[in-house]
């Protein structure tokens, strides 16, 4: 029997203490690396909304 391959959308993400959550939608929420993407996001998701605000110390 051949095992079967886990999809990369079924695994949940890992979010460290440097990523940004972003609502998309009323389900969907998206993890980013940084605040240059969310402009992408904001783009084609008008109602898209940061959750996390960027704190740095």
């Amino acid at each position: 029997m051949s095992s079967r391959k886990n999809l990369i959308l079924s695994r949940p993400a890992q979010a460290d203490d440097k990523c940004i959550r972003v609502r998309l939608d009323g389900r969907t929420i998206v993890l980013l690396k940084s605040m240059k993407n969310f402009g992408y996001w904001k783009e084609r998701y008008p109602m898209a909304e940061v959750l996390d605000p960027v704190v740095r110390k």
